[in-house]
């Protein structure tokens, strides 16, 4: 069995699952506490990626990554075709599920509690740390299991951006696809099969988390 696409898609979905943490725990912020014009337009834009097709997504990663865009004009970096397209594609499809699910968890804490702390004297950042952060980390955690799985096995707006280039940018959905079609059924098998546990473990750590360990 080639290992070489499981690592690869435990390292894209890894550093993706890093950018959609810090990324998606601020917009989550965002979206829960604060009132400002267009926010209905910034929560239905950033959760798109969950119901568009991901070829579609990927469409769209072509014009912010390929050739014309800022990022290649402006600062010369093109990373088409390469493991960070694939990083950009899984985060980018990932996203919506951690703001969704870290949003409706800091909605769900008691406004009063974080103000009592910052009429205590506490500045922003330490009624996040000390009063939202440990309230909401049930449905944080939640969110960042379920956008890691999503993220490892992300196949649509990657095949777009990163293509499936054996040893550079073939994750295991797209070695599956490989297997299927070269009719080699027995490794696609074993593949299909691991990754089946793996987002098994994943779901049912989420849920053990969400309803406690001892019960």
């Amino acid at each position: 069995m080639n290992w070489h696409p499981l690592l690869l898609s435990f390292q894209v979905a890894g550093v993706a699952t890093v950018i959609v943490l810090v990324v998606g725990l601020g917009l989550a912020l965002l979206l829960a506490r604060k009132e400002f014009w267009g926010k209905q337009v910034v929560e239905t834009v950033v959760t798109l990626p969950l119901v568009l097709p991901p070829t579609v997504v990927g469409f769209y990663l072509l014009f912010v990554l390929g050739r014309g865009s800022p990022l290649q004009e402006w600062l010369g970096v093109d990373i088409l075709f390469t493991w960070m397209a694939a990083v950009v594609a899984s985060a980018t499809v990932a996203l919506p599920l951690m703001v969704r699910t870290s949003k409706a968890a800091i909605e769900s804490i008691d406004p009063d509690l974080e103000k009592a702390a910052r009429t205590l004297g506490a500045p922003e950042w330490r009624v996040f740390r000390d009063v939202t952060l440990p309230l909401a980390a049930r449905g944080i955690v939640a969110g960042l299991v379920l956008a890691f799985a999503r993220a490892l096995g992300e196949f649509g707006a990657t095949l777009m951006v990163a293509g499936n280039i054996p040893g550079r940018t073939q994750t295991v959905p797209m070695a599956i696809y490989d297997l299927v079609e070269g009719n080699r059924l027995g490794e696609a098998n074993a593949q299909v099969l691991l990754m089946t546990v793996i987002a098994f473990g994943m779901l049912w750590g989420v849920n053990r988390w969400q309803r406690g360990w001892w019960r």
